[in-house]
């Protein structure tokens, strides 16, 4: 099937499939590269992402801490204390998803 499709492309006057796969490749290699007033540090996607991550660990630890007081292998206080880690992560990311679904509406809301 694809050969009919690379085929299609060559009856037409255009290079087919392998002149598209090339474009878009050059694409993104022109997107990597870093043009004048592009940051090139950490971004704000990163820095989400990272904190997301953090986030999803702590409460898995808390959960696994939990488990481990339950059968009496970690003691109360190491279990409070990852329950409450978990809690302040969990908090943290919902204040932070708050600010950015308010934020969205906000601009949404501007006149163009």
């Amino acid at each position: 099937m694809i050969e009919s499709i690379t085929k299609a492309g060559m009856v037409s006057g255009t290079s087919g499939i392998d002149s598209l796969s090339s474009i878009f490749s050059a694409k993104s290699q022109a997107a990597d590269a870093p043009t004048p007033g592009m940051s090139t540090g950490e971004t704000f996607l990163s820095a989400l992402t990272d904190m997301a991550t953090q986030a999803s660990n702590n409460l898995k630890q808390a959960e696994k801490t939990s488990f481990d007081g339950l059968t009496g292998k970690a003691n109360p206080r190491e279990v409070v204390d990852a329950v409450m880690q978990a809690e302040q992560s969990l908090q943290t990311a919902i204040a932070f998803r708050d600010k950015i679904v308010n934020a969205y509406l906000e601009i949404t809301k501007m006149q163009i």
